[in-house]
């Protein structure tokens, strides 16, 4: 595991003078409790088609939700120890992997917005993360990222994460069970993010770049 903060992207500085939001910024940045979530339902008809071709359901759900991420500028700010507020211009990826032995590891994975590269590439990584020793053997230390899980035992309504403390502005994201009824499939999504950073508008265009993914298999 990487001990130092790095650098993954290209990084544009934000000015708190001149930022659109910065009276929002300030308001919720000392919050106590400043993370909320939103939890909805996204249709996987046109993945669940493509099964039978050999994608994996869970690989084409992260690279949707990575697409989306990558789409909405909100979703890619972050604000640093020493008070600097910063926009990655691209982020990567933290997810879980089934651990041979056993519970799960992180991986982490940078984003392309191109199915096959990024299929070809995930699967190298999940193979690779399944003999994990440690649960943080293989992830990265880096804001320049987002967390992303799946719990496809259980078709949800609602979902909290765990999460440091209030200082951790890095996007939570988990989806459900499949759930195919009447030729449709869909799931549960849910999106955890912190409010200095990224309202409900924000959410909203996230969740609609990750259905126009879902929608493009």
């Amino acid at each position: 595991m990487k001990t130092e903060l790095a650098e993954t992207s290209v990084v544009t500085p934000i000015s708190l003078d001149r930022w659109h939001r910065s009276d929002t910024y300030r308001w919720f940045r000392d919050y106590g409790r400043p993370h909320y979530a939103i939890t909805c339902r996204v249709d996987v008809t046109r993945l669940m088609a493509r099964k039978a071709e050999g994608v994996s359901p869970y690989i084409g759900c992260l690279y949707a939700v990575g697409h989306g991420l990558n789409a909405v500028p909100e979703l890619r700010v972050r604000f640093r120890p020493d008070g600097t507020v910063v926009r990655h211009e691209s982020i990567g990826l933290s997810f879980t992997v089934p651990r041979d032995t056993g519970g799960f590891a992180y991986s982490y994975q940078p984003f392309v917005d191109d199915f096959d590269v990024f299929d070809r590439a995930a699967r190298a990584n999940i193979a690779k993360v399944r003999s994990a020793k440690d649960i943080r053997e293989h992830a990265e230390q880096t804001d320049a990222v987002a967390y992303l899980s799946c719990l496809p035992w259980l078709d949800f309504t609602a979902l909290d994460h765990a999460v440091p403390g209030p200082d951790d502005c890095i996007p939570r994201l988990s989806w459900g069970k499949i759930v195919e009824q009447d030729g449709r499939a869909d799931m549960s999504l849910n999106v955890q993010v912190h409010h200095a950073v990224t309202d409900g508008e924000h959410v909203g265009a996230l969740i609609s770049e990750i259905q126009t993914a879902l929608d493009g298999f």
